[in-house]
């Protein structure tokens, strides 16, 4: 049984994605990050970082003590060698798969995320942070529409890189993007919406929507972090 410290975020969706992708049993643990619950002390145990989602796998291989894993790239590649699943054996091909799931760690991810908070979030509108934020986000979007010229999934076979990049796709409206203007995407995008197990872990999602953020009293918890926050 895999414990799943979960909330409706992007990072969020990968971890149920991959869960329904590879029918591991698995529970959810709600962390209402507007409600403050990522600093509550059992959480921090498990995710130092005080972000979602981390898991606990009490049935690791050779047995033994639960594991935590927290950060959702790290989760993903956890998950995908636990039971080999969504990413190759073949060092050339798992090359392949972890070089886009960095990228997407290291650049879709947070240009994205950034993106989402100058435009909608920020409460002053920045004219340079928004268009820089949205002309990156865009930059992105063209290397991996690129990519997916002559690939059906981002490294060829469906793997842990595109469960790691959708769920930061699928509010491109939200990140001042059009799929029209990128149809390698757009044909990605939906085969991937599409698949039962992504259809699952969005349904999974439900469930939280009556505890939807205001933004406007999560504020200072979502946004207003400091040293402060790691050392008091």
């Amino acid at each position: 049984m895999i414990e799943l410290y979960y909330w409706t975020t992007p990072n969020g969706h990968k971890i149920t994605i991959f869960l329904e992708e590879a029918e591991i049993p698995y529970k959810i643990v709600p962390v209402n990050i507007g409600a403050g619950e990522q600093f509550q002390p059992d959480f921090l145990k498990i995710s130092p970082n005080n972000r979602i989602p981390a898991i606990v796998d009490h049935e690791p291989g050779g047995g033994g003590a639960p594991v935590s894993v927290f950060e959702s790239g790290a989760i993903l590649l956890y998950l995908a060698e636990k039971t080999g699943k969504l990413i190759s054996p073949d060092i050339r091909k798992r090359v392949e798969v972890l070089q886009w799931l960095f990228w997407q760690m290291g650049g879709l991810g947070p240009m994205a995320g950034q993106n989402h908070h100058f435009s909608a979030y920020a409460p002053e509108k920045i004219e340079y942070a928004i268009n820089r934020y949205v002309n990156e986000t865009a930059r992105l979007y063209a290397v991996l529409n690129k990519q997916l010229a002559d690939k059906e999934f981002i490294a060829g076979d469906y793997s842990i890189a595109d469960i790691a990049a959708y769920p930061w796709i699928v509010p491109y409206e939200r990140q001042g993007q059009k799929l029209e203007d990128f149809p390698n995407i757009q044909r990605w995008f939906e085969a991937i919406k599409a698949r039962p197990a992504t259809i699952r872990a969005y349904e999974k999602a439900e469930a939280f929507k009556n505890q939807a953020l205001d933004i406007d009293k999560s504020r200072n918890l979502l946004f207003n972090q400091s040293a402060k926050t790691v050392t008091n």
